[in-house]
């Protein structure tokens, strides 16, 4: 009985001793960089001792850790983890958790590890779903612009919009790239009248990379983004070759020269400045029906760009860019004497931007709290003609955002708050076959937004945002937004998202590749803003069958529902385009599955499925949607030899039928079948790669399929009959270039 007095008293005497002990608990991050974005991820297994003891512990699989104090008043507390700067922590005796954040070291800086970075990836750490091309997925093809890069992509798909102009087009969840926010660093661009030829002007060597978010995205963007975003991360001073030069020619006798230097001239200060020169100078015609297949053109784009960053403090960026293109098209016989006369069909469109960016950031005392500013003001001018019709046009812009970023007690609770400010000034002259018309619009646009992000243990996120816009055409925007992932196991994401998004319609501008036609305009009332709900739900899955090797699978189903939106009917008559607001349903079904295959080394191999359902109301009636292909199978492989001397790859798409815009009712002789037929394309590309040089040939639709009269009444460009718009395949056979990447590092 006495003994067991004895261990009942030391029982409560050990259990208020332990009671009384006082503990430490927190998290270890590392700061990573992602384009101009910083992101705190969890360090597993670092190590933290008290300083002049040996009592420790080492952090979780999401970097947290809790840890006995071991005595009273102030400690230090020695983090320390492989390849980072050891810190010392003064840890206060009231203090009872800590958020930690370690600093690369440089001590590692002589050993070198390579490995072939993924072409193409999902981001696993982003709550809304973001495909990323890299450096190297860009560099498989010859990627000569923006519009060139999406070709090993299954979300985003690339056409030409007339066969006279030379401008692309992209499509994604089967609707036009205008619903899909195109961005350059986090920054809106592409809008109004560079919406048609914009995608062009961006040069494949000045990209680091491209984020692709299907669905509507976050609220801090603005009300844009309806089918997704596109956002392009330049190259970056810091990151980059001391010096780089790309030469590139191709059989159709185009030539591109793009250069670009970096310097750091001190530990915060560091400049770059890119530039981009092409030249289209041979007429080609290779199916004989008297028009150039190419526009003749040349292009001269000029970049540079300031950064200045003090570490821990703030962060400072300006640029300045410039850009001139000239092409002209047409008959190959067509010469400027002939112009706004019917001797000859001719096609010349001048373009000329002017734009000044600045971003400022700064880090306050508050533990993980910043202020960002965005501005850019830019200037677009644009004159053209498509035959007898013209269409001269000026767009002013000025766009600012503020944001202001904190946490909520821990790091698992963030919240972004800010306002932003949107003016674009149109100045319009449009002679259309029975239009002749200068109209001047001024868009005012501020709005504010709130966002929320809360991250359970890596485990499941979720990211609610609003936003409220006033329209000075349209009146008030209001912007709900939701984005849900949850990470069922270590290698299986889970993801949905719902939002609403708006945006202006500028018809003609969006709509250009229509003046190559001879339909007549007609706007039957005024137009309203577009708005439409966006719903997706994606699900990712590694099966990982060793270090190197791994299958991914990728499934994704979205549904866009238009409340309202610009109908551009080409269906009620074949002679006019008319244009209205919706007046029934409009909506657009998305289904895409990716599987990739990484299971022998150096080699990855994709296979890609999409199923498009779009329609809309035409005077009433709910009908397909004209040019959008139901149907899109991509087949890539890429192969590179040990050291990546030797690269090889290939790109395979199968594009499905796809419905045209009706012509019955022309004589026979310019008739089109109601679908356009299924087709297959084949790119390929061959690499080595020397100590300070790449060279690269590769050939471009090597089964030289060609759409057949790509234009209508090409003979008679100025009868009731020609349209050249009507473009749902190649119309440029089998081409072949070569190339040349020099750099210094």
């Amino acid at each position: 009985m006495k003994r067991k007095f004895i261990l009942f008293c030391l029982s409560i005497l050990l259990s208020n001793c332990i009671y009384g002990q006082k503990y430490i608990k927190g998290n270890v991050f590392e700061k990573l960089k992602e384009g101009e974005h910083t992101q705190f991820s969890p360090l597993p297994n670092a190590s933290l001792v008290w300083k002049g003891t040996t009592n420790g512990t080492v952090t979780d699989v999401n970097g947290k850790f809790k840890l006995l104090k071991p005595g009273t008043g102030q400690q230090y507390l020695i983090v320390s983890y492989v390849g980072y700067k050891t810190d010392t922590i003064k840890i206060a005796e009231s203090e009872s958790e800590i958020n930690i954040v370690l600093k690369e070291s440089n001590v590692l800086s002589e050993v070198e590890i390579k490995a072939r970075k993924e072409s193409e990836y999902i981001d696993k750490i982003k709550t809304i779903k973001t495909e990323v091309i890299s450096t190297a997925g860009l560099q498989r093809l010859a990627c000569c612009n923006l519009s060139e890069s999406f070709e090993n992509s299954g979300t985003v798909d690339v056409s030409y919009s007339d066969a006279v102009s030379g401008a692309k087009q992209i499509q994604m969840l089967g609707l036009a790239g205008i619903y899909s926010q195109m961005m350059a660093e986090n920054i809106p661009m592409m809008r109004g009248l560079a919406s048609s030829f914009g995608l062009s002007f961006v040069p494949g060597t000045w990209m680091e990379s491209i984020q692709v978010s299907k669905g509507t995205s976050s609220v801090i963007n603005g009300f844009e983004s309806i089918t997704g975003q596109i956002n392009v991360e330049y190259k970056k001073p810091q990151r980059s070759e001391k010096f780089y030069a790309n030469l590139y020619g191709n059989s159709s006798g185009k030539g591109e020269v793009n250069l670009y230097s970096a310097q750091i001239i001190n530990p915060k200060l560091s400049t770059m400045t890119l530039l981009h020169v092409e030249s289209q100078a041979l007429k080609v015609d290779m199916n004989n029906d008297s028009f150039i297949d190419i526009p003749i053109s040349k292009q001269i784009n000029f970049y540079n760009r300031w950064t200045y960053e003090n570490e821990g403090k703030g962060h400072v960026q300006y640029g300045i860019k410039i850009l001139y293109d000239d092409r002209m098209g047409g008959q190959m016989d067509y010469s400027l004497k002939d112009k706004g006369i019917t001797n000859s069909y001719g096609v010349g469109i001048k373009t000329q931007q002017y734009e000044l960016s600045a971003k400022h950031g700064f880090i306050l005392n508050k533990p993980n709290t910043s202020i960002g500013i965005q501005t850019v003001g830019s200037y677009y001018k644009q004159d053209s003609y498509f035959g007898l019709n013209g269409y001269n046009a000026s767009q002013k812009s000025f766009y600012g955002n503020i944001i202001y970023q904190t946490i909520l007690k821990t790091t698992d609770h963030n919240l972004s708050a800010g306002a932003s400010y949107m003016f674009d000034g149109y100045n319009e002259h449009a002679v259309i076959s029975t239009i002749d018309n200068n109209s001047t619009t001024n868009e005012s646009v501020p709005g504010a937004f709130l966002q929320y992000t809360y991250d359970h243990n890596k485990i499941w996120s979720i990211i609610a945002g609003l936003r409220g816009d006033y329209h000075s055409e349209y009146g008030l925007f209001v912007t709900p937004r939701l984005h849900f992932k949850y990470n069922v196991t270590e290698n299986s994401t889970l993801r949905l998202s719902v939002g609403r998004g708006y945006r202006s319609p500028h018809i003609i501008a969006e709509n250009i590749s229509l003046l190559a036609t001879s339909r007549q305009w007609i706007f039957t009332e005024k137009l309203k803003a577009e708005e439409a709900w966006n719903y997706g739900i994606s699900f990712n899955n590694d099966f990982v069958l060793s270090d190197e090797k791994k299958i991914s699978v990728s499934l994704d189903a979205f549904r866009t529902y238009f409340i309202n939106q610009a109908i551009i009917d080409l269906e009620t008559n074949l002679h006019k385009v008319i244009a209205y607001n919706l007046n029934g349903k409009s909506y657009s079904n998305s289904f895409q599955a990716n599987i990739t295959f990484k299971v022998i080394k150096r080699l990855e191999f994709s296979l890609i499925g999409r199923y498009n359902d779009v329609k809309q109301t035409f005077e009433n009636k709910l009908m397909t949607k004209p040019m959008v292909p139901m149907y899109k199978g991509l087949i890539t492989a890429s192969y590179s030899t040990k050291f990546d001397k030797w690269s090889f790859d290939i790109t395979n798409q199968f594009i499905g039928e796809t419905k045209l815009p009706p012509t019955n009712t022309n004589p026979l002789e310019y008739q089109l079948q109601e679908y356009a037929p299924a087709h297959y394309i084949l790119h390929a590309q061959i690499t080595r790669r020397f100590k300070h040089f790449d060279v690269y040939v590769g050939a471009e639709n090597i089964t030289n399929y060609v759409q057949n009269n790509p234009i209508i009444s090409a003979a008679g460009p100025f009868n009731q009959y020609f349209d050249s718009s009507i473009i749902w395949g190649p119309i440029f056979g089998r081409m072949y270039y070569a190339g040349v990447r020099f750099k210094i590092n």
